[in-house]
């Protein structure tokens, strides 16, 4: 964890992701990544230089089916041991993806729904910047997902202001490879919740994402080139990084 924590602090100051005073909500699915993002950011509040505090807020998804949903209690103890306020907020959203309008492409429509429902929840708590789990993995196939299905040059920002409600989003952790997200998770026992979306591991992601590991195994680097040259290009989202030193996301 200490080096995903020093990995952490690097993006947060290359990008000026937190300021003195803020209120970090973490947005915790229960996976490794939202997770890993949490306990980091719980730590580097304890003696970042701009003090800032962190929340957790989950959003349960509700079941599908009538079937049983998650179960969200070990997040909160866990939140509870370091000393995070935990907060759980009831939808409907699998219900409706998957019952009522039985989607054949969900995760668009499941993300924008899941983001409206945080965002909501956030604006009635007063809390105006939440951190999102997204790793340097998580950047590379987004861009070729772009590329592939949408036929431009395009990732998610390292920090996006919704003007619309105020809320700034951050990605603390896209200085950080997959591996090291998950061996970081297991060697500290954090309470990862099994998620039974009827759709994972059917998805456009996944297609590419065992794509991109192909690919990295036949050219080795590849993805540490690709994360590069979206800082240096820059794509509109990231801006200029020439006169920072990336540093490479070891697994």
């Amino acid at each position: 964890m200490e080096k995903i924590l020093s990995l952490v602090r690097r993006c947060v100051e290359d990008y000026d992701m937190i300021q003195a005073g803020d209120t970090v909500a973490v947005g915790v699915s229960g996976g490794k990544d939202s997770l890993v993002t949490l306990t980091a950011l719980a730590k580097l509040s304890k003696f970042y230089p701009k003090p800032f505090t962190v929340e957790a807020v989950t959003l349960d998804m509700g079941a599908v089916d009538g079937g049983e949903g998650m179960d969200f209690g070990p997040v909160a103890d866990y939140c509870a041991s370091i000393g995070v306020p935990f907060t759980l907020i009831p939808s409907e959203v699998s219900h409706i993806i998957f019952d009522l309008r039985r989607e054949k492409n969900p995760c668009s429509m499941c993300a924008k729904m899941r983001r409206g429902a945080l965002h909501n929840a956030l604006v009635e708590k007063g809390i105006h910047k939440i951190a999102l789990g997204h790793h340097f993995d998580d950047a590379v196939e987004t861009f070729f997902l772009s590329l592939f299905y949408e036929g431009r040059l395009s990732c998610f920002q390292p920090v996006t202001e919704l003007t619309r409600t105020g809320i700034t989003q951050i990605r603390p952790l896209l200085y950080c490879g997959e591996g090291m997200v998950r061996g970081a998770a297991k060697r500290n026992g954090l309470p990862v919740v099994h998620n039974p979306c009827p759709a994972d591991g059917y998805t456009r992601r996944q297609e590419v994402k065992e794509l991109v590991a192909e690919l990295e195994h036949k050219y080795p680097g590849l993805k540490d080139r690709v994360f590069g040259a979206m800082q240096r290009l820059p794509l509109p989202e990231w801006g200029p990084l020439e006169h920072r030193r990336r540093p490479l996301p070891e697994e």
